[in-house]
């Protein structure tokens, strides 16, 4: 049992975002943006909770944010990429 970091009941475990984090596609260009982790969150509670983008917590970044990486990352094939390794 392990008795370390409280995670958010909508939030991804250490061992879950180590599973996904090398299946997510790198930044190629641009300003820094939003941490994967965060913006993953983010996406995993708006389907957990089955809220709108907007009413997401701002804790995980704008809800535009959210809304374009979770597109751009259904499109690019990274979700399916997901399913497939589990």
């Amino acid at each position: 049992m392990d008795h370390g970091r409280v995670i958010p009941r909508h939030e991804l475990s250490d061992a879950e975002w180590e599973f996904v984090r090398p299946l997510l596609p790198a930044a190629l260009w641009g300003r820094k943006r939003l941490d994967d982790r965060t913006v993953l969150n983010g996406i995993v509670r708006k389907f957990r909770t089955g809220t709108a983008w907007r009413d997401v917590p701002e804790r995980y970044g704008p809800w535009a944010t959210l809304d374009t990486r979770f597109r751009r990352w259904a499109l690019d094939g990274t979700f399916e990429r997901m399913l497939q390794a589990a």
